[in-house]
């Protein structure tokens, strides 16, 4: 059951990387100053990818340590408990910057986990 439920949170990890990555696409640092809605998807975003990573197992976290964990989930925390001074430089440089290989890290775990998954 438990590798069920980290399957599901990685995959719920890579959607929402995607999405950042989504929003951020074709834009410009100064943009997410300027468009409200812009900064508020791509914070979004990287509050569920950060509460997604939290619920992964140590197992998980373990067979797949290529990912920084502890940098997603504190990246979370710092979003959602410091909703009231969010360095929006930091959100784009993590997005534009540092997104790019966790995307590609989450991709060779879910790809790994559908392979556990076949018989």
């Amino acid at each position: 059951m438990r590798r069920e439920e980290d399957a599901l949170r990685l995959k719920h990890m890579l959607e929402a990387a995607r999405k950042a990555a989504g929003f951020a696409a074709g834009r410009t640092r100064d943009e997410i100053r300027r468009d409200d809605l812009l900064a508020f998807a791509i914070v979004r975003a990287l509050e569920i990818l950060g509460e997604a990573a939290g619920r992964v197992s140590p197992e998980c976290r373990a067979r797949h340590d290529a990912l920084p964990w502890a940098m997603m989930v504190g990246m979370r925390n710092r979003l959602v408990h410091g909703y009231f001074d969010i360095n929006l430089d930091i959100v784009w440089d993590t997005v534009t910057t540092d997104l790019p290989p966790v995307i590609a890290a989450l991709q060779d775990a879910v790809s790994e986990g559908r392979d556990e998954a076949q018989p």
